[in-house]
């Protein structure tokens, strides 16, 4: 039973004092828990929050991730996880189909959504009592704090009760990240907390994990900075200085280019929608379709018969989907040319334009990739003189959508233009 279990057992020793505050202080309405690889943030969340909804017989909470298809092997599973420590997994209903946890005693409800489904993600319907807890697990991948104060309109409504926002997150590496400036602002209702993997006790990590961290940051002091540290260690190498992250009004364009790189299990599909201003030498990037495991089909689907009628360049190396989306779905669609030296004149096209703005609540992995595209280093300092193929999906997408418009002006590559 639960009143046998110290959650002092079940949280690092950094959380402690955070947990003691969270029971008495009732004007704290955001935590924001940021660390790095093995902080156990995630765990702290979980257990608080079934913590929350035990104590308050008319507590419910709903968790979200920035995709419905990362729930079930994450959040979904982080929460039976934290039931079973604390030794109530026999009072909860684990259902999948919709995705929630049912607290049987009291109907109390967890409920799991993606933000990739807006209308889903706003509407939550509760047989008993109120939302008093939202949690945004990976905060960073989402669009930004605009799409995420959407969210909370809509489940934190009426009613005086406190009302506690969760946002958990592995600091991306450049400070110009939406997450990593949003943390900064001072707020009186938020709480931000700072943890990594050495405050943890070492047998919940095992030897494996500790030996890894140990040879990365032998190997890569600013990596393991940044992925076991959670610091924000912007190098100075990334790519894109002329990116912007705000709102784009698309009620001023009237040029539209359009791109699409394929991905499936691991790497995620893209399809990016872009209005090309050539006067003034700059690109918004204003919609997005993107995700993992997106077939053609469930594509079509999301895509706006609008777009479907308007060209879009793709990877011409998946001729087999580009001859399906044309032919079963009627997509105007073609493969982008390519050739040698087509990556890194893409990329320093779009390096030379004036401004690249790109809208964070409807774009948020070209916001994401953008912002973090870098140059890499070898172990001794030295800048690898080639773009990285990582991390650069929305890139891929962009340069095939505005390939036609590249020809038109062949920037020469050369270790100069590399900025090296």
């Amino acid at each position: 039973m639960m009143s046998d279990v110290r959650v002092s057992s079940l949280i690092a020793p950094s959380f402690h004092e955070l947990h003691k505050r969270l029971k008495s202080d009732k004007s704290i309405g955001e935590v924001w828990c940021k660390g790095g690889r093995g902080s156990t943030k995630s765990s702290f969340v979980s257990v608080q929050s079934i913590l929350g909804l035990i104590r308050d017989s008319e507590a419910n909470a709903v968790i979200y991730r920035r995709y419905d298809n990362e729930l079930r092997d994450s959040v979904y599973g982080q929460i039976q996880w934290a039931a079973g420590k604390l030794g109530v997994a026999d009072r909860f209903r684990f259902m999948v189909s919709p995705m929630q946890a049912v607290y049987i005693p009291t109907g109390q409800r967890i409920i799991f959504r993606g933000a990739d489904n807006p209308g889903k993600a706003r509407s939550v319907n509760l047989g008993h009592g109120y939302i008093k807890y939202a949690w945004f697990e990976e905060v960073h991948q989402f669009g930004g704090m605009e799409e995420i104060r959407d969210i909370l309109q809509s489940v934190f409504r009426g009613g005086n009760q406190q009302r506690i926002a969760f946002f958990s997150y592995n600091p991306p590496k450049s400070s110009r990240s939406w997450v990593n400036q949003e943390s900064r602002i001072p707020k009186d209702d938020r709480v931000v907390h700072e943890s990594d993997y050495r405050d943890v006790p070492k047998e919940w990590l095992g030897e494996r994990f500790l030996s890894e961290a140990e040879h990365l940051q032998k190997r890569n002091e600013a990596a393991y900075r940044h992925e076991y540290l959670g610091e924000e260690v912007g190098t100075g190498l990334e790519v894109f200085g002329n990116v912007s992250i705000e709102p784009v009004d698309i009620e001023v364009h009237d040029t539209f280019r359009q791109g699409l790189d394929f991905g499936y299990a691991v790497d995620p599909v893209a399809f990016e929608r872009v209005a090309y201003d050539t006067k003034r030498r700059a690109l918004a990037i204003c919609d997005e379709i993107s995700g993992i495991a997106i077939t053609n089909r469930m594509l079509d689907i999301r895509t706006p018969d609008e777009y479907k009628r308007h060209h879009t360049l793709a990877d011409s190396a998946e001729p087999k989907s580009i001859e399906e989306l044309r032919r079963d779905y009627g997509w105007k669609i073609s493969g982008a040319k390519k050739g040698p030296g087509s990556v890194d004149h893409g990329i320093q096209w779009l390096q030379s334009l004036d401004a690249i703005v790109i809208d964070p609540s409807k774009c948020p992995l070209a916001a994401r990739e953008f912002t973090n595209y870098a140059l890499e280093q070898r172990r001794d300092g030295e800048v690898i003189s080639r773009y990285p193929d990582k991390d650069n999906h929305t890139i891929d997408a962009v340069r095939y959508g505005m390939s036609h418009d590249m020809r038109q002006a062949k920037v020469s590559v050369t270790a100069g233009s590399l900025g090296l």
